[in-house]
């Protein structure tokens, strides 16, 4: 490291050059009202960084001591660090008050029988003087109050929490006084209360409760657990009992009563400890056997485990040491150890009286206790780990203040110091009789080697051995000037880097005056857990500077002495003063040494800058920003300078190639500052900013004296770096500044600048987002927040102060919480200038008038002047300001202000204002319209688009809701600024000259919505074409789309519409609808005139397309209808048919599902008669079909002619000419079949007179039925057929020559092939059989017809 410069720098005068200012008050002066700086979050976020790497190193840096004790081989250790330096012991006593004069003169006779003790909870020391009890108020120094109200000497005092439910929810605690012959209970209640030297002490009320108990034996070490149980052991028997009550006696039990748990012969209790969070309890016993007790039920404990021998097992961790010797193993106290102060699982730990102490932790390794963990599991027996040896050449606290041997130092170098000569007057512990523990430090009591004097042995982890700050290797051992080190047995420590140190303590002796009573450690209010990284709780460096010091009380007979742990801060500070009052610079160079550089770097700046945890005082006047001298901050500064030497830049190269890269290594100074910023911002930086409170509503998580304190000395700390912005910078004074700065060193200053300003930054940031949040608090903070949107509740209620700090969406959240506070004052009549100054001066950065938070403010302010204004154009002037200013600032809007603004538009009749405002605030929530694009293309599915499309939608529907409102206005007639009907059109037509399509869109729906839509095609605004044509397609927009083009003379487009709503699948449409659009479609497809757009050939095209699919929806509504009786049929059948109503078949669909299927010859012939398909092998066998299915079997010829005539003949009427479905030649010959096998009952010409009936003309009849006659073919080639035949066509051509004669005949008498039938009749009569006499006559009839006629 760089040779830093002779002790001459460190005069009282400053060797740099500073700059002062005057420290403005914290809540409300710290910052000038200036434009807000641009917030760099990226920058914020990279010293959050360091930050949170700050966090992890603390967290690691000292290791848990549950680790160190139970490292393999560490069965036992001895190593302390003794120092004969007064200022460097680690305990110091801080002040004595005495007994008060008031109770000396209860002290009458001398055969009075006094007892006393110390009750931290309620800050009293209790003394006893026979039956009478006082109460003394060691906080107030002299104030006593007293109980005299029972008869017996009193032995013992404790409080304990109270039975929920029993007392008065005054009542917080209950105090327990114990005599030879009974045991009573007092209530007592709590409040804080300013004393006459302005601290905070607890004021107490002492309650009659009406519960004793009368007892055999005296009871002693009264033990409380949380949910009320009182437990102890008598004196006598040494029993463990259980004093039980409740609120009233009850069948199955006494108000009050005894219970005793020990059972036969146990060993004699002399010692009860709870341990409230693991749900436990433990006893001592005379004889060194430790029990462990689980609460049970009510008025039950479960015994857990019972260790004895425990002098075997401690010898055997440390076997052959002198301290375990079977006349000096007597375990005299047992403290529990809190589970966040052991993260491996150290549970218990018992103090002999010679100082050996016994760490117990649970039998199994595989369990622990965590910090936080439940209470409702199981307890686990447990087991001795570790026996920690006392100190074995202590020095006699009478040569403690014996100067040191250290030689002279006249600059800052490292020299090995001369080993100090050992203790002249050493001490061995050996009859402790107190003991006491707290976080690591172990303070007990023995009597001293005079008489009136007490010695009391104080111990704490030496964090410079057993911490990783970047010590010089052999600086601990210069420190250290009488260190010792004993290992006993097998046990040894490796050497190796990779071995975690054995434990080491700091251990010195200290006298104080009387004998002691008894110790306890003063209650403190450490910091709340956080969710960051937390260090051990051991790490004081981590700790120092954001809580006050750890403190003892000592019980003597001649009254309190205060202990106070001496931090390593204080230590620092001692040095210091040294060197300023003595020019001795090398204790400050051996502390440099022994915590590092970086942590000492860290130390200096705290002590420059001054810190609310600086001073040792009273810890309940804490929150005061404590100082030092001007001169001691003066040698701080320095050294921080100086010790933090220059930043190093070193490079990477990639072998291989020509590329390089490197990294800076950072000063001291820059790794002080980030150290102790992370360790002053730690317990809020990863923490919630709210939770939930009373009401429903949020509340600050953290304590606001807390966020008070942080801030000032955040606060301090930056007022300090702004008055020295030199002490990151190389200056002209350093021998190495004289060369210029070039190359990798100006990399490495540039890097560390860089990283030093983002820093800054970040703490100027974070001061003013502390005056932020308490700011929001002054103003009700779940109240602002309750008035929120609801995402903007739930980012606020997720938010961590990091977040706040260094995330856009804390800027988004502060944004809006400011609007909140804002309209809050303003409806207060609060002026714009006031709110603007407060939330300027107090935190810039979260209120910027660059964010348009004025204009706003100035907008509102507008509004109000408009309601309040009578003049119309005053009115309308202000109002139009107002929407100038409200769409200026429309990108921060909160919708649910945009809303607000928006009803007061509507009450005030400003038609432009309720439609424009929103209007424009929907395109500055999309002003890249990533929401009109996602619209655009139809909405797909989980896309993050989707919620600039909402935001606008949002915005559009308050366009809607002032409409509404002005046509409700207009409807009830109600009195506005304006005429109502005027202004509702006035807002119509600002609504439809809107050039925003979407909103169009909306706009539409609406309208159609409220059943406007006729009007809505009236106007035919510009947009509702393409509205009523965008996706997705719904049937309402697609009948006002084929009306709109009807109305717009556009037929064949109204067709296309229509005939793809018939065909449509995603509209849900029944089959008579379906046929009903194509038939309209059909009519307007006619409609289209012939030159129209040219499209002449194509609507042709289209028309005939139309009909066609017009004529399958009807073969497919016949087919539904002959089915229907069917349709709800159960099973496949019934859901098929069903179909047939919701959607489009094709021709052969219906053929091969249906008319197959489910046997339907009509509608076979229907379909191959519509879709013209002729298949002889298709159509003949459908004709047998109906033919068979006619016949009746039983029945007569002349029925079952009836019933061939009824079904033959419709069918004929029906698809006759068609030869698809009417093949006329087989259909003839069934017929001709069918009467020659009935010849006999059936009249002459019976099958060409049926034939005739379904509108086939003779003609057609006559030639079917000359091809049989001529063609020989059976049954033709019999001559009784061929003569039946010819019968039949006698009787055809007489019916046809007496149909062309009538009037009015559909045959033409002109059309009758006269000649033809001339010759065939001559054939006919030449051929017929001559037993045909009647069929003779008809012929003959005709030739004589023909004759006569024609």
């Amino acid at each position: 490291m760089a040779t830093l410069p002779p002790f001459a720098s460190y005069s009282s005068k400053p060797q740099l050059p500073s700059h002062t200012a005057n420290a403005a008050g914290l809540r409300t002066n710290q910052l000038q009202s200036r434009p807000s700086p641009v917030v760099d979050l990226s920058g914020l976020q990279s010293a959050s960084r360091v930050l949170h790497d700050q966090f992890l190193k603390d967290s690691q840096i000292v290791p848990d001591i549950g680790d160190l004790l139970m490292a393999p081989g560490a069965s036992s250790s001895a190593s302390y660090s003794v120092f004969p330096d007064d200022y460097r012991v680690p305990f110091q006593k801080r002040r004595l008050v005495g007994i008060p004069d008031a109770l000396f003169q209860y002290y009458n006779t001398t055969s009075v029988t006094s007892h006393m003790g110390l009750i931290p909870e309620i800050e009293r020391v209790w003394i006893s003087i026979d039956h009478k009890l006082f109460l003394w108020d060691y906080i107030e120094g002299q104030e006593i109050s007293s109980f005299v109200d029972q008869p017996d000497v009193i032995t013992h005092v404790a409080v304990v929490s109270p039975r929920p439910g029993v007392f008065v929810d005054e009542i917080t605690s209950v105090m327990v006084i114990c005599t030879p012959v009974s045991v009573l209970l007092i209530g007592l209640s709590m409040s804080s209360v300013l004393g006459s030297n302005n601290r905070p002490h607890k004021e107490i009320k002492m309650y009659a409760t009406d519960m004793s108990l009368a007892t055999d034996v005296e009871m002693t070490s009264v033990a409380g657990t949380r949910d009320g149980r009182i437990l102890m052991c008598g004196s006598q028997d040494g029993s463990l009992y259980e004093l039980h009550y409740q609120q009233s006696e009850s069948w199955f039990g006494k108000r009050v009563q005894l219970i005793n748990h020990s059972v036969g012969d146990a060993d004699r209790i002399v010692l009860v400890v709870s341990d409230l969070k693991r749900n436990c309890f433990y006893t001592l016993s005379a004889k060194n056997s430790v029990s462990i007790y689980q609460l049970g039920a009510e008025k039950s404990v479960q015994h857990v485990q019972t260790m004895t021998n425990l002098y075997k097992s401690a010898q055997e961790k440390a076997p052959a040491s002198p301290a375990i010797t079977p006349s000096n193993f007597q375990v005299v106290a047992l403290h529990v150890v809190d589970p966040s102060e052991s993260r491996s699982g150290v549970q218990l730990i018992g103090v002999t009286m010679n100082g050996v102490r016994l760490y117990f932790s649970q039998a199994s390794p595989s369990f622990s206790y965590a910090p936080g963990t439940s209470t409702a599991g199981a307890v686990r027996p447990l087991q001795l780990v570790h026996v920690r040896l006392p100190p074995p050449n202590l020095f006699h606290p009478d040569e403690l203040a014996r100067p040191s041997y250290r030689p002279a130092a006249t600059s800052y170098s490292s020299t090995r110091l001369a080993p100090a000569p050992p203790p002249s007057r050493p001490f061995i512990v050996s009859g402790l009789e107190n003991s006491c523990y707290l976080d690591g430090l172990t303070i007990s009591a023995q009597p001293g080697d005079t008489d009136g004097t007490d010695f009391l042995l104080c111990m704490s982890p030496d964090l410079t051995r057993i911490g990783a700050f970047g010590q010089v290797p052999s600086a601990v051992q210069q420190y250290a000037t009488t260190t010792q080190q004993t290992t006993y047995g097998p046990s040894s420590y490796s050497t190796s880097s990779n071995q975690r140190p054995p434990l080491t303590e700091y251990a010195t002796l200290l006298a104080i005056p009387g004998r002691t009573w008894a110790m306890a450690s003063v209650p403190r209010y450490p910091l709340p857990p956080s969710t960051a990284p937390s260090p051990v709780i051991t790490n004081e460096l981590a700790l120092q500077f954001s809580e006050p010091p750890r403190q003892f009380m000592i019980l003597t007979n001649v009254g309190l002495t205060f202990l106070l742990k001496r931090r390593a801060l204080d230590y620092l500070k001692a040095v210091i003063e040294e060197v300023q009052s003595e020019g001795a610079v090398q204790p400050i160079i051996e502390f440099r040494d022994s915590f590092g550089r970086d942590q000492t770097c860290a130390m200096l700046l705290g002590l420059a800058s001054g810190n609310t945890f600086l001073d040792t005082g009273d810890q309940s006047v804490t929150g005061t920003l404590a100082t030092v001298s001007s001169d001691v901050a003066n040698v701080a500064k320095q050294a921080f300078y100086d010790f933090g030497e220059r930043p190093i830049w070193t490079e990477r190269v990639t072998y291989g190639t020509s590329d390089s890269s490197g990294s800076a290594i950072f000063s001291g100074r820059r790794e002080g500052f980030a150290i102790y910023f992370a360790r002053l911002i730690r317990p809020l930086w990863k923490d919630k900013i709210t939770k939930p409170g009373s009401l429903g509503l949020q509340e600050l998580n953290a304590e606001e004296n807390l966020l008070v304190t942080i801030q000032k000395n955040l606060y301090a700390l930056k007022e300090f770096l702004d008055k020295n912005p030199h002490l990151f910078h190389s200056t002209p004074g350093d021998p190495t500044a004289s060369r210029s700065t070039v190359g990798h060193e100006q990399e490495a200053w540039k890097a560390e600048q860089n990283s030093v300003a983002q820093l800054q930054a970040l703490l100027t940031r974070t001061i003013e987002a502390i005056s932020f949040v308490l700011l929001l608090s002054d103003y009700r903070l779940g109240e602002l927040i309750a008035k929120c949107d609801p995402d903007t509740q739930r980012l606020v209620t997720s938010m961590t102060y990091e977040d706040l700090i260094t995330t856009q969406n804390g800027m988004n959240a502060s944004r809006a919480l400011v609007n909140v506070v804002i309209d809050q004052q303003i409806g207060q009549q609060i002026s714009v200038d006031t709110i603007s100054e407060v939330l300027q001066q107090r935190c810039g950065s979260f209120c910027s008038t660059d964010d348009v938070m004025l204009y706003k403010a100035c907008a509102r302010e507008n509004v109000r002047r408009a309601v309040e204004s009578r003049n119309p154009a005053e009115r309308h002037n202000w109002l139009g300001e107002s929407l100038r200013l409200f769409t200026r600032g429309a990108r921060i809007l909160e919708f649910e202000k945009i809303r607000e603004v928006c009803n007061e538009y509507q009450q005030l009749g400003y038609a432009k204002g309720a439609v424009e405002l929103p209007l424009s605030c929907a395109q500055a929530a999309d002003p890249d319209n990533i929401g009109l694009e996602y619209w655009l293309s139809g909405c797909p599915p989980n896309d993050d688009r989707a919620n600039f499309l909402k935001q606008r939608i949002s915005c559009y529907q308050l366009v809607l809701d002032s409409l509404s409102a002005f046509e409700e206005i207009s409807s009830r007639d109600q009195a506005v600024a304006g005429d109502p009907d005027t202004i509702r059109n006035h807002a119509y037509t600002l609504a439809f000259s809107s050039d925003d399509v979407m909103f169009h869109s909306t706009l539409y729906d609406w309208l159609i919505d409220r059943e406007l839509a006729d009007e809505l095609l009236a106007m035919r605004p510009q947009y509702l074409e393409a509205h009523l044509r965008r996706e997705p397609a719904t049937l309402p927009k697609y009948q006002l789309l084929w009306q709109f083009y009807v109305k717009d003379g556009q037929p064949l487009r109204a067709a296309e519409v229509l005939a793809t709503l018939a065909e449509s699948t995603d509209i849900d449409l029944d089959l008579d609808t379906r046929i009903e659009y194509f038939t309209l479609a059909v009519g307007n497809a006619k409609s289209h005139p012939i030159t129209a757009g040219g499209r002449h050939e194509t609507a042709i095209a289209f028309l005939t397309d139309l009909e066609e699919k017009l004529d399958v929806a009807q073969v497919q509504h016949e087919v539904y209808n002959a089915l229907l009786p069917h349709a709800s049929d159960p099973g496949e059948e019934g859901r098929r048919i069903r179909q047939l109503n919701k959607r489009l078949f094709n021709m052969s669909e219906l053929y091969q599902l249906y008319a197959e299927p489910f046997d339907l010859p009509v509608m076979k012939l229907l379909i191959l008669h519509v879709s013209e398909h002729r298949d002889e092998h298709i159509v003949r066998p459908i004709w047998d079909r109906i033919l068979e299915d006619a016949l009746e079997k039983d029945a007569d010829a002349q029925t079952n002619a009836d019933h061939i005539i009824a079904t033959f003949v419709p069918l004929g009427k029906r698809f006759y000419p068609s030869e698809s479905a009417f093949p006329l030649r087989h259909i003839a010959t069934l017929l001709v079949t069918f009467s020659l096998r009935n010849k006999s009952q059936l009249p002459k010409g019976w099958a060409p007179r049926v034939l005739v009936q379904c509108g086939v003309p003779h003609a057609d009849i006559w030639d079917v039925l000359h091809e049989m006659y001529e063609s020989h073919l059976p049954p033709f080639n019999h001559q009784a057929s061929v003569q039946a035949i010819s019968s039949d066509i006698a009787v055809l051509l007489s019916d046809w020559l007496e149909e062309a004669k009538r009037p009015q005949s559909l045959t033409a008498r002109a059309e009758l092939p006269v000649g033809r039938i001339d010759v065939a009749v001559g054939q006919y009569l030449s051929e017929l059989d001559s037993g045909s006499s009647e069929t003779r006559v008809i012929y003959e009839g005709i030739k004589h017809q023909l004759r006569r006629n024609w």
